[in-house]
Protein backbone atom coordinates (compact mmCIF):
# COMPACT_ATOMS: atom_id res chain seq x y z
CA UNK A 1 0.00 0.00 0.00
CA UNK A 2 1.16 4.05 -0.38
CA UNK A 3 2.95 5.66 2.22
CA UNK A 4 0.62 8.27 2.69
CA UNK A 5 -1.01 11.06 0.22
CA UNK A 6 -0.97 14.12 1.85
CA UNK A 7 -3.34 14.72 4.49
CA UNK A 8 -4.53 11.19 3.73
CA UNK A 9 -2.88 8.54 6.73
CA UNK A 10 -2.21 5.24 4.99
CA UNK A 11 -1.97 1.47 6.81
CA UNK A 12 0.68 -0.72 5.14
CA UNK A 13 -0.71 -3.99 3.97
CA UNK A 14 1.17 -6.00 6.85
CA UNK A 15 -0.65 -3.83 9.94
CA UNK A 16 -4.16 -3.92 7.79
CA UNK A 17 -3.87 -7.55 7.65
CA UNK A 18 -3.19 -8.29 10.90
CA UNK A 19 -5.81 -5.95 12.15
CA UNK A 20 -8.15 -8.81 10.63
CA UNK A 21 -6.28 -11.24 12.26
CA UNK A 22 -7.30 -9.23 15.78
CA UNK A 23 -10.84 -9.21 14.71
CA UNK A 24 -11.29 -12.35 13.84
CA UNK A 25 -9.60 -13.67 16.97
CA UNK A 26 -11.24 -11.36 18.95
CA UNK A 27 -14.55 -12.51 17.09
CA UNK A 28 -13.88 -16.15 18.57
CA UNK A 29 -12.45 -15.30 21.89
CA UNK A 30 -15.60 -13.03 22.77
CA UNK A 31 -18.09 -15.53 22.10
CA UNK A 32 -16.84 -17.26 25.50
CA UNK A 33 -15.60 -14.26 27.16
CA UNK A 34 -18.78 -12.32 28.43
CA UNK A 35 -20.86 -16.09 29.45
CA UNK A 36 -17.91 -17.21 31.13
CA UNK A 37 -18.24 -14.95 34.83
CA UNK A 38 -22.10 -16.57 35.04
CA UNK A 39 -20.89 -20.30 33.49
CA UNK A 40 -18.09 -20.54 36.33
CA UNK A 41 -20.89 -18.96 39.21
CA UNK A 42 -23.92 -20.78 37.70
CA UNK A 43 -22.91 -24.10 36.08
CA UNK A 44 -19.87 -24.45 37.99
CA UNK A 45 -20.89 -23.05 41.26
CA UNK A 46 -17.86 -21.06 41.98
CA UNK A 47 -17.94 -17.12 43.64
CA UNK A 48 -16.16 -14.53 42.75
CA UNK A 49 -12.90 -15.34 44.57
CA UNK A 50 -12.57 -18.67 42.36
CA UNK A 51 -13.07 -15.55 39.19
CA UNK A 52 -10.54 -13.76 40.22
CA UNK A 53 -8.24 -16.47 40.62
CA UNK A 54 -8.98 -18.49 37.11
CA UNK A 55 -8.41 -15.11 35.18
CA UNK A 56 -5.57 -13.68 37.51
CA UNK A 57 -4.17 -17.13 36.49
CA UNK A 58 -4.61 -16.63 33.04
CA UNK A 59 -3.44 -13.54 32.35
CA UNK A 60 -0.39 -13.85 34.37
CA UNK A 61 0.72 -16.51 31.99
CA UNK A 62 0.07 -14.65 29.56
CA UNK A 63 2.72 -11.40 30.85
CA UNK A 64 5.46 -14.01 31.32
CA UNK A 65 4.76 -15.02 27.69
CA UNK A 66 5.18 -12.19 26.51
CA UNK A 67 7.93 -10.90 28.44
CA UNK A 68 10.08 -14.18 27.38
CA UNK A 69 9.03 -14.79 23.76
CA UNK A 70 9.37 -10.84 22.89
CA UNK A 71 12.94 -11.24 24.15
CA UNK A 72 13.49 -14.46 21.92
CA UNK A 73 11.97 -13.07 18.68
CA UNK A 74 14.06 -10.09 18.73
CA UNK A 75 17.28 -12.28 19.53
CA UNK A 76 15.62 -14.62 16.64
CA UNK A 77 14.99 -11.86 14.53
CA UNK A 78 11.59 -13.41 13.75
CA UNK A 79 8.03 -11.77 14.81
CA UNK A 80 5.58 -14.15 12.36
CA UNK A 81 6.41 -17.74 13.81
CA UNK A 82 5.57 -16.86 17.33
CA UNK A 83 2.71 -15.07 16.54
CA UNK A 84 1.39 -17.70 14.11
CA UNK A 85 2.01 -20.29 16.75
CA UNK A 86 0.64 -17.83 19.65
CA UNK A 87 -2.82 -17.59 17.88
CA UNK A 88 -3.21 -21.36 16.71
CA UNK A 89 -2.52 -22.74 20.57
CA UNK A 90 -5.14 -19.80 21.60
CA UNK A 91 -7.17 -21.02 18.59
CA UNK A 92 -7.46 -24.77 19.44
CA UNK A 93 -7.53 -24.56 23.47
CA UNK A 94 -10.86 -21.87 23.89
CA UNK A 95 -13.42 -24.57 22.58
CA UNK A 96 -12.55 -27.28 25.01
CA UNK A 97 -14.60 -25.14 27.79
CA UNK A 98 -17.54 -26.38 26.18
CA UNK A 99 -16.55 -30.18 27.63
CA UNK A 100 -15.58 -28.86 31.02
CA UNK A 101 -16.96 -30.39 34.17
CA UNK A 102 -15.25 -28.14 37.04
CA UNK A 103 -13.86 -24.53 37.77
CA UNK A 104 -10.00 -26.06 37.35
CA UNK A 105 -10.51 -27.36 34.18
CA UNK A 106 -11.50 -24.32 32.97
CA UNK A 107 -8.68 -22.84 34.44
CA UNK A 108 -6.42 -24.99 32.80
CA UNK A 109 -8.03 -24.59 29.29
CA UNK A 110 -7.51 -20.56 29.91
CA UNK A 111 -4.14 -21.01 30.80
CA UNK A 112 -3.47 -22.88 27.49
CA UNK A 113 -4.87 -20.00 25.56
CA UNK A 114 -3.16 -17.25 27.48
CA UNK A 115 -0.31 -19.31 26.66
CA UNK A 116 -1.32 -18.30 22.98
CA UNK A 117 -1.26 -14.69 24.00
CA UNK A 118 2.03 -15.02 25.34
CA UNK A 119 3.41 -16.15 22.32
CA UNK A 120 1.86 -13.72 20.03
CA UNK A 121 1.43 -10.22 21.43
CA UNK A 122 5.22 -9.02 21.91
CA UNK A 123 6.20 -10.03 18.38
CA UNK A 124 3.15 -8.75 16.59
CA UNK A 125 3.06 -5.70 18.46
CA UNK A 126 6.92 -5.04 17.46
CA UNK A 127 5.71 -5.76 13.60
CA UNK A 128 3.13 -3.26 14.10
CA UNK A 129 5.69 -0.62 15.19
CA UNK A 130 8.31 -1.72 12.33
CA UNK A 131 6.21 -1.30 10.04
CA UNK A 132 4.41 2.51 11.52
CA UNK A 133 6.57 6.06 11.05
CA UNK A 134 6.63 7.50 14.29
CA UNK A 135 4.12 10.44 13.30
CA UNK A 136 1.40 7.39 12.71
CA UNK A 137 2.56 5.50 14.97
CA UNK A 138 -0.43 6.04 17.26
CA UNK A 139 -3.13 6.08 14.22
CA UNK A 140 -1.57 2.01 13.48
CA UNK A 141 -2.10 1.16 16.92
CA UNK A 142 -5.66 2.52 16.91
CA UNK A 143 -6.30 0.29 13.84
CA UNK A 144 -5.29 -2.13 15.60
CA UNK A 145 -7.07 -2.00 18.68
CA UNK A 146 -10.24 -0.96 16.89
CA UNK A 147 -9.99 -3.87 14.71
CA UNK A 148 -9.47 -6.09 17.83
CA UNK A 149 -12.88 -4.88 19.31
CA UNK A 150 -14.84 -4.98 16.26
CA UNK A 151 -14.35 -8.78 16.75
CA UNK A 152 -15.29 -8.29 19.81
CA UNK A 153 -18.97 -6.88 18.54
CA UNK A 154 -19.63 -9.11 16.53
CA UNK A 155 -18.37 -12.76 18.77
CA UNK A 156 -21.02 -11.29 21.60
CA UNK A 157 -24.22 -10.72 19.05
CA UNK A 158 -23.02 -14.29 17.47
CA UNK A 159 -23.77 -15.85 20.65
CA UNK A 160 -26.15 -13.54 21.90
CA UNK A 161 -27.91 -14.49 18.41
CA UNK A 162 -26.95 -18.12 18.91
CA UNK A 163 -28.83 -18.30 22.52
CA UNK A 164 -31.63 -16.58 21.35
CA UNK A 165 -33.00 -18.72 18.52
CA UNK A 166 -31.01 -22.28 18.47
CA UNK A 167 -29.18 -22.97 22.39
CA UNK A 168 -30.22 -22.95 25.76
CA UNK A 169 -26.94 -24.02 26.41
CA UNK A 170 -23.75 -22.33 26.20
CA UNK A 171 -21.50 -24.67 25.40
CA UNK A 172 -22.46 -25.39 22.12
CA UNK A 173 -21.75 -21.41 21.43
CA UNK A 174 -18.05 -22.18 23.26
CA UNK A 175 -17.78 -25.21 20.63
CA UNK A 176 -18.38 -22.77 17.82
CA UNK A 177 -15.69 -20.27 18.25
CA UNK A 178 -13.24 -22.67 16.75
CA UNK A 179 -14.79 -20.77 13.13
CA UNK A 180 -13.59 -17.64 13.17
CA UNK A 181 -10.77 -18.87 15.42
CA UNK A 182 -9.40 -20.56 12.24
CA UNK A 183 -10.38 -17.82 10.02
CA UNK A 184 -7.62 -15.50 12.05
CA UNK A 185 -4.91 -18.19 11.37
CA UNK A 186 -5.66 -18.30 7.65
CA UNK A 187 -5.53 -14.31 7.34
CA UNK A 188 -2.27 -14.62 9.12
CA UNK A 189 -0.35 -16.95 7.11
CA UNK A 190 -0.69 -14.67 4.24
CA UNK A 191 1.41 -11.89 6.08
CA UNK A 192 4.63 -11.67 5.11
CA UNK A 193 7.34 -10.33 7.55
CA UNK A 194 9.72 -7.19 6.64
CA UNK A 195 13.24 -7.94 7.36
CA UNK A 196 15.19 -6.77 10.21
CA UNK A 197 16.42 -3.82 9.64
CA UNK A 198 19.57 -4.30 12.07
CA UNK A 199 21.41 -7.48 12.07
CA UNK A 200 21.57 -9.65 15.46
CA UNK A 201 23.95 -9.47 17.81
CA UNK A 202 27.08 -12.13 17.28
CA UNK A 203 26.10 -15.41 19.33
CA UNK A 204 27.32 -15.83 22.66
CA UNK A 205 28.05 -12.55 23.04
CA UNK A 206 25.71 -10.08 25.75
CA UNK A 207 23.58 -6.84 24.54
CA UNK A 208 25.35 -3.64 24.36
CA UNK A 209 24.54 -1.39 26.73
CA UNK A 210 22.64 0.49 23.31
CA UNK A 211 20.17 -2.60 22.92
CA UNK A 212 19.34 -2.24 26.91
CA UNK A 213 15.68 -1.28 27.26
CA UNK A 214 16.17 2.53 28.79
CA UNK A 215 15.78 3.92 31.94
CA UNK A 216 13.26 6.45 31.20
CA UNK A 217 11.08 3.33 29.55
CA UNK A 218 11.29 1.25 32.37
CA UNK A 219 10.21 4.21 34.69
CA UNK A 220 7.10 4.37 32.55
CA UNK A 221 6.43 0.31 32.64
CA UNK A 222 6.63 0.66 36.51
CA UNK A 223 3.85 3.53 36.72
CA UNK A 224 1.68 1.35 34.15
CA UNK A 225 2.30 -1.42 36.37
CA UNK A 226 1.06 0.38 39.72
CA UNK A 227 -2.12 1.40 37.22
CA UNK A 228 -2.41 -2.02 36.73
CA UNK A 229 -2.49 -3.38 40.14
CA UNK A 230 -5.79 -0.97 40.12
CA UNK A 231 -7.29 -2.86 36.65
CA UNK A 232 -8.99 -6.28 38.29
CA UNK A 233 -10.02 -8.54 35.17
CA UNK A 234 -13.17 -7.64 33.26
CA UNK A 235 -14.91 -10.70 34.25
CA UNK A 236 -16.00 -8.61 37.51
CA UNK A 237 -17.77 -6.20 35.67
CA UNK A 238 -19.86 -8.97 33.60
CA UNK A 239 -20.61 -10.33 36.77
CA UNK A 240 -21.39 -7.00 38.72
CA UNK A 241 -24.26 -6.72 35.43
CA UNK A 242 -25.59 -10.09 36.41
CA UNK A 243 -25.83 -9.17 39.80
CA UNK A 244 -27.90 -5.96 38.93
CA UNK A 245 -30.04 -7.71 37.08
CA UNK A 246 -29.18 -7.33 33.29
CA UNK A 247 -30.39 -10.72 32.17
CA UNK A 248 -27.88 -13.19 30.69
CA UNK A 249 -29.04 -13.58 26.53
CA UNK A 250 -28.54 -10.18 27.22
CA UNK A 251 -25.20 -10.14 28.85
CA UNK A 252 -23.39 -10.47 25.32
CA UNK A 253 -25.53 -7.75 23.59
CA UNK A 254 -23.83 -5.50 26.68
CA UNK A 255 -20.26 -6.52 25.54
CA UNK A 256 -20.93 -5.77 21.89
CA UNK A 257 -21.94 -2.56 23.20
CA UNK A 258 -19.39 -1.70 25.17
CA UNK A 259 -17.13 -3.29 22.74
CA UNK A 260 -18.22 -1.20 19.99
CA UNK A 261 -17.93 2.41 21.43
CA UNK A 262 -14.01 1.32 22.21
CA UNK A 263 -14.01 0.24 18.15
CA UNK A 264 -15.17 3.43 17.73
CA UNK A 265 -13.11 5.75 19.83
CA UNK A 266 -9.28 3.85 18.95
CA UNK A 267 -8.76 5.14 15.72
CA UNK A 268 -9.65 9.29 16.27
CA UNK A 269 -7.90 8.52 19.97
CA UNK A 270 -4.98 6.71 18.63
CA UNK A 271 -4.85 9.44 16.04
CA UNK A 272 -5.00 12.10 18.79
CA UNK A 273 -2.09 10.91 20.57
CA UNK A 274 -0.09 11.58 17.35
CA UNK A 275 -0.77 14.87 17.19
CA UNK A 276 -1.33 16.32 21.41
CA UNK A 277 1.07 13.65 22.43
CA UNK A 278 0.65 10.45 24.29
CA UNK A 279 0.38 11.12 28.11
CA UNK A 280 -2.48 13.75 27.96
CA UNK A 281 -4.49 11.14 26.37
CA UNK A 282 -3.43 8.74 28.77
CA UNK A 283 -4.50 10.89 31.90
CA UNK A 284 -7.49 11.36 30.92
CA UNK A 285 -8.40 7.20 29.97
CA UNK A 286 -7.12 6.95 33.72
CA UNK A 287 -9.59 9.47 34.71
CA UNK A 288 -12.82 8.15 32.88
CA UNK A 289 -11.43 4.54 34.67
CA UNK A 290 -11.48 5.79 38.12
CA UNK A 291 -15.17 7.66 37.37
CA UNK A 292 -16.16 4.21 35.75
CA UNK A 293 -15.00 1.89 38.80
CA UNK A 294 -16.55 4.40 41.64
CA UNK A 295 -20.53 4.12 39.59
CA UNK A 296 -20.22 0.25 39.07
CA UNK A 297 -19.74 -0.10 42.86
CA UNK A 298 -22.87 1.98 43.16
CA UNK A 299 -24.72 1.10 40.66
CA UNK A 300 -28.88 -0.29 41.42
CA UNK A 301 -30.11 -0.71 38.21
CA UNK A 302 -29.37 -2.25 34.47
CA UNK A 303 -29.79 1.04 32.85
CA UNK A 304 -27.11 2.71 35.13
CA UNK A 305 -25.12 -0.33 34.42
CA UNK A 306 -25.39 0.21 30.59
CA UNK A 307 -24.14 4.01 30.62
CA UNK A 308 -21.37 3.05 33.03
CA UNK A 309 -20.02 0.63 30.38
CA UNK A 310 -20.25 2.88 27.84
CA UNK A 311 -18.36 5.40 29.76
CA UNK A 312 -15.94 2.78 30.70
CA UNK A 313 -15.27 2.07 26.76
CA UNK A 314 -13.39 5.36 27.10
CA UNK A 315 -10.43 4.28 29.70
CA UNK A 316 -9.91 1.66 27.06
CA UNK A 317 -10.36 3.89 23.68
CA UNK A 318 -7.91 6.34 25.06
CA UNK A 319 -5.66 4.00 26.33
CA UNK A 320 -4.81 1.18 24.22
CA UNK A 321 -2.73 2.71 21.38
CA UNK A 322 -1.41 5.38 23.27
CA UNK A 323 0.18 3.14 25.58
CA UNK A 324 1.55 0.78 22.78
CA UNK A 325 2.99 3.88 20.73
CA UNK A 326 4.66 5.32 23.64
CA UNK A 327 6.54 2.19 24.03
CA UNK A 328 7.34 1.45 20.34
CA UNK A 329 8.89 5.77 20.31
CA UNK A 330 10.86 5.45 23.75
CA UNK A 331 12.52 1.89 22.40
CA UNK A 332 15.25 1.01 19.51
CA UNK A 333 13.74 -1.03 16.84
CA UNK A 334 16.32 -3.50 17.77
CA UNK A 335 14.66 -4.59 21.15
CA UNK A 336 10.96 -3.41 20.64
CA UNK A 337 10.01 -7.01 20.67
CA UNK A 338 11.91 -6.89 24.71
CA UNK A 339 10.48 -3.40 25.39
CA UNK A 340 6.84 -4.90 24.49
CA UNK A 341 7.40 -7.71 26.51
CA UNK A 342 8.48 -5.97 29.53
CA UNK A 343 5.99 -3.91 29.08
CA UNK A 344 3.39 -6.62 28.09
CA UNK A 345 4.60 -8.54 31.27
CA UNK A 346 4.47 -6.23 34.05
CA UNK A 347 1.16 -4.91 33.38
CA UNK A 348 -0.14 -8.86 32.91
CA UNK A 349 1.61 -10.19 35.57
CA UNK A 350 0.11 -7.23 38.20
CA UNK A 351 -3.05 -8.40 36.93
CA UNK A 352 -2.60 -11.99 39.55
CA UNK A 353 -2.65 -9.89 42.53
CA UNK A 354 -5.39 -7.06 40.80
CA UNK A 355 -8.17 -9.86 40.58
CA UNK A 356 -7.51 -11.94 43.27
CA UNK A 357 -7.67 -8.73 45.62
CA UNK A 358 -10.76 -7.70 43.92
CA UNK A 359 -12.51 -10.88 44.52
CA UNK A 360 -11.32 -11.10 48.24
CA UNK A 361 -12.56 -7.41 48.60
CA UNK A 362 -15.91 -8.62 46.83
CA UNK A 363 -16.44 -11.35 48.94
CA UNK A 364 -15.97 -9.94 52.41
CA UNK A 365 -16.75 -6.58 52.05
CA UNK A 366 -19.08 -6.45 49.28
CA UNK A 367 -18.44 -4.89 45.45
CA UNK A 368 -18.57 -0.87 46.37
CA UNK A 369 -15.54 -1.79 48.57
CA UNK A 370 -14.00 -3.58 45.47
CA UNK A 371 -14.39 -0.76 43.26
CA UNK A 372 -13.42 2.12 45.27
CA UNK A 373 -9.80 0.38 45.79
CA UNK A 374 -9.22 0.70 41.97
CA UNK A 375 -10.55 3.74 41.33
CA UNK A 376 -8.53 5.03 44.53
CA UNK A 377 -5.55 2.99 43.09
CA UNK A 378 -5.63 4.46 39.52
CA UNK A 379 -5.73 7.65 40.85
CA UNK A 380 -2.59 7.60 42.43
CA UNK A 381 -1.05 6.08 39.19
CA UNK A 382 -2.48 9.00 37.29
CA UNK A 383 -0.44 11.04 39.98
CA UNK A 384 2.99 9.34 39.24
CA UNK A 385 2.09 9.47 35.83
CA UNK A 386 1.97 13.45 35.81
CA UNK A 387 5.07 13.26 37.53
CA UNK A 388 7.00 11.21 35.39
CA UNK A 389 5.67 13.82 32.09
CA UNK A 390 7.10 16.76 34.21
CA UNK A 391 10.46 15.01 34.19
CA UNK A 392 10.33 14.16 30.96
CA UNK A 393 9.97 17.59 30.07
CA UNK A 394 13.03 19.04 32.66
Amino acid sequence: MPRRKRGRPKLEATVVRLGFVSFFNDFASEMIYPLLPSFLAVTLGAGAEVLGVVEGIAEATAAIGKGVFGWVSDRLRKRKPFVLAGYGASVLARPLIAIAQAWPAVAAIRFADRVGKGLRTAPRDAMIAAESPSDRRGFAFGFQRAMDNAGAVVGPLAAALLLKIAFTDVRPVFALSLLPGAAAVLVLSRIRERPPSAAPSPPGLPPQPAERIPRRLVLLIGIFTLFALANSTDAFLLLRARQTGVPLWAIPLLWAAFSAAKALGNVPAGALTDRIGRIPVILAGWGIYAASYAGLGRAQSPAAVWMLFLLYAAYYALTEGAERAIVADLSPETIRGRAFGAFHMSVGLAALPASVLFGWIWDRFGPTAAFDTGAVLALVSSAGLMAFASLRRR
